[in-house]
């Protein structure tokens, strides 16, 4: 899977699941501020990637990736 598929099924998700809006999804968007996922989301972004992606995510995990990008980037790395 290339990162601009990773990245199509990520948005899909932050803005269905969590309704973040489109535009603010950005290579450099910090996921906490600039995104506003708070920690009870992560906890459904990390069930939302095993489902998506097919592999367990921690939530320890995501503390490690502070912007969108390298949360897309860690997805791939996962898968690759």
């Amino acid at each position: 899977m290339t990162l601009e598929q990773i990245q199509e099924k990520v948005n899909a998700f932050l803005v269905d699941e969590l309704e973040i809006d489109e535009e603010k999804i950005t290579d450099g968007a910090r996921l906490k501020e600039d995104l506003g996922i708070d920690s009870l989301e992560v906890v459904d972004v990390v069930v939302l990637v095993d489902q998506e992606f097919g592999f367990k995510m921690k939530p320890e995990d995501f503390k490690g990736l502070p912007t969108y990008g390298d949360f897309c980037r860690f997805i791939e790395s996962r898968l690759g």
